[in-house]
């Protein structure tokens, strides 16, 4: 089984990250994980370019977690894929599929809405999670839901309280979406979440055809992965 991590930040790109792409990768192949990739917040969200400086000069910054942790991953043996968060007045999509040549090229997208957001990635082979949907913190004032702009939900964020996560999956199984599951980790400290397959997941393409074709997958549960620790530490 190949142990992925599909939502992760590095602190060039995500003003809430605290280690750098270099630091991520280490820290994620010391645990075991075969591919990460990494969802930097993007331009609406918690990112950490400026927002007034130039589109071109913004998208070179904002890749640079996603280099660092690649150049880092080819030299230790960890695959490292490129996707990234974006925000919509407190709901958060994980776009997958695109890449920097593709963010270059779409200076507008900072004023789309989740529909045209879902359309134009779509027309253009790109696939969209929508992150931890009922999410609840100080800063986020209302939970929106977005069943038919998105492709899949993450069901199970290992930032976030186990009941948030049952609530993410009796959504999803209510409009019949897919699943995913993230560790939304923000540093080098152990995640403990995302997903296995029995696919080796080598390409981002790869990933998305896993998710679209059901092919055989599992999400890892933070907290079953907890128990089952303390139950071998004891």
């Amino acid at each position: 089984m190949y142990k992925i991590e599909t939502h992760s930040h590095t602190s060039e790109g995500s003003a809430c990250g605290y280690s750098n792409g270099y630091e991520c990768a280490r820290a994620r192949k010391e645990e075991g994980y075969d591919t990460v990739i990494i969802t930097d917040h993007f331009f609406r969200g918690n990112t950490r370019p400026k927002r007034d400086i130039p589109w071109e000069q913004y998208v070179e910054e904002f890749c640079s977690g996603y280099e660092h942790a690649k150049e880092e991953g080819d030299k230790i043996g960890l695959n490292v894929l490129f996707g990234w968060e974006e925000n919509f007045h407190g709901a958060e999509f994980l776009i997958y599929g695109l890449d920097k040549s593709w963010l270059l090229k779409h200076p507008d997208m900072i004023t789309w809405t989740p529909v045209q957001q879902y359309e134009i990635v779509h027309a253009d082979g790109g696939f969209c999670v929508q992150a931890h949907p009922f999410r609840q913190r100080g800063y986020l004032d209302g939970i929106r839901l977005f069943p038919d702009y998105c492709d899949a939900v993450e069901t199970i964020n290992s930032s976030n309280p186990k009941i948030q996560n049952d609530r993410a999956d009796w959504y999803a199984d209510q409009f019949r979406l897919k699943k995913t599951a993230g560790s939304d980790v923000h540093g080098i400290h152990p995640v403990g979440g995302g997903m296995l397959c029995e696919k080796k997941i080598i390409t981002i393409r790869d990933y998305i055809d896993l998710i679209q074709n059901q092919e055989p997958y599992q999400l890892i549960d933070r907290h079953i992965e907890d128990i089952r620790r303390e139950m071998e530490q004891n």
